[in-house]
C-alpha cells in the first residue's frame, strides 16, 4: 500500500518517516520529496507498506496526528498519471 503524507515540518527526514509509521507494520520504503533548487524538503513525502491491513491501520492512527507541531494527513497515494504538455511542442521561430 502506497501511503500520501503531507503537512508535516520540513525537518522530518525518510528516516523520521520509517521511524513513525514502522509502529504500525512493515515499511519498505519512506521518501521525503525535496526541492530540486534548493534541496530542503517539500513538506510531504510517500510510504510504502507492503501489507495492506499495516497501512489501513497506519491511516487510521497517523492521519490528522501532530508531528513536530504539525498536524498531518495520511491517505492512500493515488497512481502517477504522465502528464504530456498542454501545448505541441515546436521548434520556435515565426510561421505563416
Amino acid at each position: 500500500m502506497n501511503l500520501y503524507v503531507s503537512n508535516f515540518g520540513y525537518t522530518v527526514n525518510d528516516e523520521d518517516l520509517k521511524k513513525i509509521f514502522s509502529e504500525y507494520g512493515e515499511v519498505s520504503s519512506a521518501k521525503v520529496i525535496m526541492d530540486n533548487f534548493n534541496g530542503s524538503s517539500r513538506g510531504f513525502g510517500f510510504v510504502e507498506m507492503p501489507n495492506d491491513e499495516e497501512g489501513q491501520k497506519a491511516i487510521e492512527n497517523l492521519h490528522n496526528s501532530d508531528i513536530e507541531e504539525h498536524k498531518i494527513s495520511v491517505q492512500l497515494a493515488k497512481p502517477r498519471v504522465e502528464r504530456k504538455g498542454s501545448y505541441p511542442a515546436r521548434s520556435g521561430g515565426y510561421k505563416k
